[in-house]
């Protein structure tokens, strides 16, 4: 045992400002030694105060579906609890009744199939993992409980998967309202269903873009808005609204990336952050 903390112990270190997690190598010879995702530091026993450095609480050691479980609510424990689960492919966490997602970059097996969204249909949002799904379900469900229109808004950075999430959103909802239509296995895709499904890419190629963090960038903020019978079923849905900037040049650059029109949303102040909605309509 060190004169602090225990040799392998989880600690926070703050170093520039900033709480990093770090881990502890050892503590003598009046030096705290701690390794962290950046290196080893060492800290002169004397200079070790709360602030510098502190235990880290075993919620964020282990990692919680739910950050509202976090003992340690701070920017540091929120962002190494989202790495954490990003190691284990886990990209979902909720946030209370938010779901944050982390953009893999890579395929997950089983993640989106159609068993997913069987199962998900079938439980109450906070029974089963965080997932795009369990928020689908949420608001599908509440049409009903409450009789009333939902929505969903999702935001997020160029390249962060809002456009793969919106599409999720209406894989989800467009089986759903497949299986309250009653529609037979040989007819699985209605008509309305799958020109919802099928109009999201071909509206992006009209406003597509590369960036530096993404190949495939969507330079829209759509609010998509589908409507549902007292069945259950999709009964139509339309993009009430496309915001685009006025100019829509196409400009080259030396890094080979390529930039159309640039897409921003009123309630936020920043050009690179985008946002989409997707409403869902109670018809009586």
């Amino acid at each position: 045992r060190t004169h602090f903390y225990d040799e392998g112990a989880r600690v926070w270190v703050r170093e520039k400002e900033q709480l990093v997690p770090a881990t502890v190598n050892s503590c003598g010879d009046g030096t705290l030694v701690v390794t962290t995702d950046y290196g080893e530091v060492r800290i002169k026993t004397a200079e070790v105060t709360r602030e510098k450095v502190y235990a880290m609480h075993q919620s964020s050691i282990d990692g919680v579906e739910d950050m509202s479980a976090l003992a340690e609510l701070h920017e540091a424990a929120i962002m190494h609890n989202l790495y954490q689960r990003y190691q284990k492919d886990n990209i979902y966490t909720n946030i209370g009744s938010i779901l944050a997602a982390v953009n893999p970059y890579k395929q997950i097996s089983g993640l989106y199939d159609l068993e997913k969204v069987h199962q998900y249909s079938r439980h109450q949002f906070g029974e089963l993992p965080p997932h795009i799904f369990a928020v689908a379900n949420e608001c599908y469900r509440c049409i009903w409980k409450r009789h009333d229109s939902q929505c969903v808004l999702i935001s997020g950075e160029s390249g962060a998967g809002k456009t793969e999430s919106t599409k999720l959103l209406l894989q989800f909802l467009s089986e759903m309202s497949q299986n309250s239509a009653g529609t037979p296995a040989s007819e699985k895709t209605t008509r309305v269903e799958q020109a919802i499904v099928q109009s999201s890419p071909i509206m992006e190629a009209f406003g597509n873009a590369k960036t530096v963090y993404n190949n495939n960038s969507s330079r829209f903020g759509k609010f998509i808005q589908l409507h549902f019978s007292e069945c259950g079923n999709i009964q139509g849905g339309c993009v009430i609204d496309c915001i685009l900037h006025s100019y829509g040049s196409v400009t080259p650059h030396s890094d080979h990336t390529r930039s159309s029109c640039t897409c921003c949303v009123e309630h936020f102040s920043s050009s690179y952050t985008q946002s989409s909605a997707v409403m869902l309509c109670h018809h009586l």
